[in-house]
């Protein structure tokens, strides 16, 4: 069994920042690539940035600039860094782990930015 779980979800306010966290654990051997995801009510769930197991990043245009994916391969844990929250940002965020071509998914963390 493989677990995944996501943190540091919360209220914000526009401009603000936020750092979510995700962590693997269970009978995982290799993870490949990890990434973020979000689905705002409504709407698709889509990529929010992934990381390749060799640091590589990819954005989507919507958060190019504001928001920094990392990983600490260590500790099997991903990390998104989210500054100049915009309410279009509201969603809830899904953590994702690739290992040999399995998907595994967090059950997601809210993120609601308002004032």
């Amino acid at each position: 069994q493989v677990q995944v779980v996501e943190s540091g979800g919360g209220l914000v306010q526009p401009g603000g920042s936020l750092r979510l966290s995700c962590a693997a654990s269970g009978s995982i051997v290799s993870i490949d690539a990890m990434g973020w995801y979000r689905q705002a009510p409504g709407k698709q769930r889509e990529l929010v940035a992934g990381i390749s197991r060799y640091g590589r990043p990819v954005y989507a245009d919507s958060v190019k600039g504001r928001v920094t994916i990392s990983r600490d391969n260590a500790k099997n844990t991903v990390y998104l860094q989210m500054n100049s929250l915009k309410p279009e940002d509201t969603a809830v965020y899904y953590c994702n782990i690739d290992s040999y071509d399995v998907n595994y998914w967090g059950k997601g963390t809210l993120v609601t930015v308002s004032s």
